[in-house]
């Protein structure tokens, strides 16, 4: 059979590269195209149709200002379906896109399948309105969500975590922590902060010059940037000249700091998986109205992934005019020396684990999805 993925950004290129392997593994035939990156391209042996980083906007007004481009990829997409005609679409988050081309292939008569559930149990809950229009299976990773759209009158199914199966395995084969410092120019007697500050530009530069302030602070420590793989890295060098940069070893980088500094998102459960000691930050603006407005939006106690799978407040928020030097660094103290508090986190993240279970998700979802008749 044949299947078009869409993936629209640097984590959704990962999870689609381990379903296209399993999906390969149900169906010996399986023909692929998609969007994504080049995990997916290296998963299914062909190029993408659109490089994932040339669709990654975020935020109003950088949406608005590369308006004609997002329709342009749209059209493309939909132009690609159309002709190729595939038996199944698979959508990989990305909602403000996908959604709409779920409701593109529905029309066509195409299984639309949904792995990675748009975040509408806290964010543009109006949403589950097209997904029961236009989706045809949704595969959910966070073990409350099936509930929440059973509450919506929505089937929806968990499929296990795929950052359960990824960061187990990549625990496996990682560099010792001599190992790791001696590759980076590292001292192993000292702690190090590992600072996260995001996937895009614009996260970027919100938040890692709070971090760099908080992190200086303690001298006994030693910094060191998770740089991602789509940004230049002239883009860290003008705002941190003088602290290592770690290009493609992240999860390394984090599984041997002592704390870590991360910009909300995905990459607050990948260093609860990896067992380190977080502070969440999220500046994106200082202005305290926008924070209000956003906070009446939101839907739910939680905003980070660990507290939200545990519903319990884990690790610390630091959202919006709330993210300063000051907050992060409140957080940072405590969690370098050996306190109740950092020993609270860490029993925290075995709770949630317990919650995520150990389903192998691209597995799971691959077997539901190929025994899924087209339509």
């Amino acid at each position: 059979m044949k299947y078009f993925l869409i993936a629209g950004e640097a984590s959704g290129d990962l999870h689609g590269s381990h379903l296209i392997e399993a999906i390969a593994r149900c169906d010996s035939e399986a023909q692929f195209r998609f969007l994504g990156g080049d995990l997916m391209q290296r998963a299914a042996g062909v190029a993408p149709i659109i490089h994932y980083r040339d669709m990654a906007y975020m935020g109003f007004v950088e949406v608005a200002k590369h308006l004609p481009t997002i329709l342009g990829f749209m059209r493309t997409a939909r132009q690609a379906i159309d002709q190729w005609r595939p038996d199944h679409v698979v959508l990989i988050d990305y909602p403000s896109f996908n959604l709409k081309i779920a409701r593109h292939a529905h029309e066509r008569g195409i299984a639309v399948h949904y792995f990675i559930s748009p975040k509408v149990w806290v964010w543009k809950q109006w949403r589950v309105k097209d997904i029961k229009r236009s989706v045809d299976h949704m595969y959910c990773i966070l073990p409350f969500e099936p509930e929440w759209y059973a509450r919506h009158d929505y089937r929806a199914t968990y499929v296990g975590n795929p950052t359960v199966q990824e960061i187990g395995q990549a625990i496996q084969s990682m560099p010792t922590r001599e190992q790791f410092c001696a590759e980076h120019g590292l001292d192993p007697s000292r702690p190090i902060i590992a600072l996260v500050p995001g996937s895009r530009v614009k996260e970027i530069r919100d938040n890692l010059p709070s971090m760099l302030q908080a992190a200086r602070r303690h001298d006994h420590c030693q910094l060191a940037i998770a740089a991602a793989p789509n940004i230049e890295l002239a883009l860290y060098a003008g705002m941190a000249q003088d602290v290592p940069l770690v290009t493609d070893g992240t999860w390394p980088l984090v599984r041997h700091a002592r704390v870590a500094l991360v910009t909300s998102g995905t990459a607050t459960l990948e260093a609860a998986m990896l067992g380190t000691p977080q502070v969440a930050c999220y500046r994106m603006t200082g202005k305290k109205w926008l924070y209000d407005f956003y906070r009446r939006l939101l839907k739910g106690k939680y905003v980070t992934l660990p507290n939200l799978i545990a519903d319990q407040p884990i690790i610390p928020e630091l959202l919006m005019h709330l993210c300063t030097a000051d907050s992060i660094d409140g957080h940072l103290a405590t969690l370098l020396a050996d306190t109740p508090q950092r020993q609270a986190q860490l029993d925290g993240y075995r709770r949630m684990a317990a919650r995520l279970g150990t389903a192998n998700c691209a597995d799971t979802a691959a077997q539901l999805l190929t025994n899924t008749q087209p339509i």
